[in-house]
């Protein structure tokens, strides 16, 4: 930080996080030459609590300086400040992009530092090292919960938060905006309801939620590369509020997309609307992916094998596993009180997948693309309530709902 030299336009100058006069300067925006006002500060106080969002101003400027090129000679610049490549599940960093054979045009690139959580903001037991004690260990994992009123009300409130933090996202989605920028929108808009976003540092994960752009089918690691024109984006969603979760997501489309990847958007979307109708009590799980099977088939898709849905409620993930394609061997059938995610991944080719050299970004085996919705489900006495459903404020995104 450094003090301005007129005193009389320093003066002039608003802190950019509380708003009192301020004179002191970020010093990385005066090396960058960016414009005063937002990169002032009254307080090393206020400069150092806003650093973590402030920071990717010296991203934006850096990319737009870079312009196109290799993620590596877009990324080269900004390994010198915490950006650096994930390795082995977010455990390790690397200044170099890993050797792989990518199976489609995505790259990975350099990824910022791990986002700070204020103190006030209740954690789950991974926050601090990692690592989940509670869920892997628990009676959970085989038995599925019958929810009380109080856990279902507590659900409510998480899952309504987290279409909050969802809809805000979408909101930013346009060419030229980076994976990083959503992540810090998602970060943002989660602690300022006082939630914590569960992916953070779960089993090492290093972001606060998944982007999954194009050949990815999920957990993509929010990064530097910008959105081009033609791409399709999922954004994932989980938060951690009065000790439960909320999980959902949606694929969205970035500018002027192909009529292939519109109609894969649209058959996910639709497969998962589907395979909500037929929920509620007495049916088995394994319906569902009987459902989501036969209409994607019958579109020409492929239905994702590697991953499935899952119970939530106080553990992040747990009993019932919820496979989403046919002829599957999931056990049990639906109970009042029980709740759970549905959430398939539909690709344009194959159905196989491939794992990224960071450990968590799973591609399709062929480079073509794939699509993903999701919602948190309420079993109820007479069907099913969506916890995680589109409010009347959600961006008007999906072409098919308006027709």
């Amino acid at each position: 930080m450094s003090g301005g030299s007129d005193v009389a336009d320093t003066t002039s100058l608003s802190c950019a996080r509380c708003g009192k006069p301020a004179r002191l300067q970020c010093p990385k925006c005066v090396e960058l030459k960016l414009p005063r006002e937002g990169a002032a500060f009254c307080t090393q106080d206020c400069f150092k609590a806003s650093w973590s969002s402030h920071k990717a101003v010296h991203l934006k400027a850096k990319l737009s300086s870079l312009g196109t090129g290799t993620p590596h000679e877009q990324n080269s610049d900004l390994l010198n400040e915490d950006w650096q490549y994930c390795l082995k599940r977010g455990q390790a960093r690397t200044q170099k992009l890993p050797h792989f054979d990518w199976t489609g045009k995505l790259r990975p690139y350099a990824i910022s530092g791990r986002r700070a959580v204020p103190p006030h903001i209740e954690l789950p037991d991974w926050a601090a090292d990692g690592i989940p004690k509670t869920e892997p260990n628990s009676d959970l994992q085989h038995v599925v919960e019958i929810k009380t009123p109080d856990q279902i009300e507590r659900m409510r409130e998480a899952c309504r938060i987290g279409r909050e933090v969802l809809d805000a996202a979408a909101r930013v989605i346009q060419p030229g905006v980076t994976t990083d920028e959503i992540d810090r929108v998602v970060h943002d808009a989660t602690i300022a309801a006082g939630g914590y976003p569960s992916p953070l540092n779960y089993h090492f994960f290093p972001k606060s939620c998944c982007t999954s752009v194009n050949e990815v089918i999920c957990h993509g690691i929010p990064d530097a590369r910008k959105l081009e024109d033609g791409d399709i984006i999922n954004v994932d969603i989980s938060v951690y509020y009065k000790g439960v979760h909320g999980d959902l997501n949606e694929t969205y489309f970035v500018g002027n997309v192909d009529e292939e990847s519109r109609r894969l958007v649209q058959c996910t979307y639709e497969s998962l609307e589907k395979a909500i109708a037929i929920v509620k009590p007495g049916v088995r799980f394994r319906e569902i992916g009987e459902v989501i099977n036969r209409h994607t088939t019958m579109s020409g898709f492929s239905v994702v094998k590697s991953y499935c849905g899952h119970g939530i409620g106080e553990l992040f993930h747990c009993a019932p596993n919820i496979p989403h394609y046919g002829r599957n061997k999931a056990v049990g059938v639906m109970k009042a009180g029980q709740t759970f995610t549905i959430e398939p991944m539909i690709n344009a080719g194959v159905w196989r997948d491939r794992m990224w050299p960071d450990g968590w970004t799973a591609v399709t085996a062929d480079g073509k693309r794939s699509a993903q919705f999701e919602h948190t489900l309420l079993v109820t006495k007479t069907g099913v309530e969506v916890l995680t459903g589109r409010l009347p404020s959600s961006p008007n995104v999906f072409p098919w709902l308006n027709a």
